[in-house]
């Protein structure tokens, strides 16, 4: 996960790394009761590393999805970017049947990145939305996440792109330029996820403290955490977020989906059994580490 990333690694010693205070608007968002439900993954099954460590010496590769499912709760699908193919979704849903596990596909680069929420794209869209209805009960949370030029002078875009997908389609958003969070226009884009059930995806990376918004749309939580090889920095930084999300449910918070990212995905596994380890001590919740199966 490149973006917000520093060219030296060094140089996160020297950052505030912290988080910012919650939005005051999440106090009228959150009911205050929660049934929570969280969910920790990697957002690759496919590593050759893993074998001997988070799957069993001499794994095949065409095994490393089942070995998957059965040892983490959830994966980020970002092969869903590249394409959208019904045998592939309608084979992972397989799968994943009788498991209870999560598939949260990204909506495809045509739609976020070469169309940009433009040119008639709403056929592409409810291909898309189709064939995530493959997943069934596994289908967790999809994220629509948009290049960083996308600025909020194409509002309207967005707007009109959220409703036309189905309120009850479960979308996490993903805005990467900081002009979505600051002025009205924060509050203006909030006021579409809510009206759309749609949430907003937290992103936290090293340089990019200013998009850490904090803020609700509904009772659900997308958090997308860039790790950076084994830097004491992520330990620390999955601490604090551990606490704060601890506190998120005792709030309300219903369902939580955190992803750790990085460039090379060697260490993934150990990073979500960490924090699997911190949500259990912070939530009460009965988490299963991925290493006790």
């Amino acid at each position: 996960m490149k973006f917000g990333a520093p060219e030296n690694l060094d140089d996160l010693d020297s950052l505030d790394l912290s988080l910012p205070p919650d939005h005051p608007d999440n106090a009228s968002v959150l009911s205050g009761s929660s049934n929570p439900q969280i969910f920790v993954g990697c957002s690759v099954w496919g590593e050759d590393a893993w074998v001997g460590d988070l799957y069993p010496e001499g794994t095949k590769k065409k095994d490393y999805l089942t070995e998957y499912i059965r040892r983490m709760s959830c994966i980020e699908l970002n092969s869903t970017f590249y394409n959208v193919k019904k045998a592939n979704m309608q084979s992972w849903a397989e799968a994943a049947k009788g498991h209870e596990f999560k598939f949260c596909p990204k909506f495809n680069r045509r739609i976020s990145h070469i169309k940009r929420l433009k040119d008639e794209i709403f056929d592409i869209t409810d291909y898309f939305v189709e064939m995530c209805q493959n997943f069934g009960d596994n289908l967790g949370m999809t994220f629509l996440q948009m290049p960083e030029n996308f600025m909020p002078k194409w509002f309207d875009r967005l707007k009109e792109f959220l409703e036309h997908l189905p309120n009850d389609f479960p979308v996490a958003v993903e805005l990467r330029h900081q002009d979505w969070y600051e002025g009205a226009v924060f509050d203006e884009l909030f006021d579409l996820l809510k009206a759309t059930n749609k949430t907003a995806v937290i992103t936290d990376t090293a340089l990019k403290r200013e998009i850490i918004h904090q803020r609700f749309s509904n009772d659900k939580v997308f958090v997308r955490f860039a790790a950076y090889e084994q830097h004491p920095t992520n330990l620390k930084r999955m601490d604090e977020w551990s606490t704060r999300i601890g506190e998120w449910v005792r709030q309300g918070v219903n369902e939580v989906y955190f992803f750790s990212k990085q460039d090379d995905e060697t260490f993934a596994p150990r990073q979500a059994e960490y924090m699997i380890g911190q949500l259990k001590k912070t939530t009460g919740l009965p988490l299963v580490s991925p290493y006790s199966v």
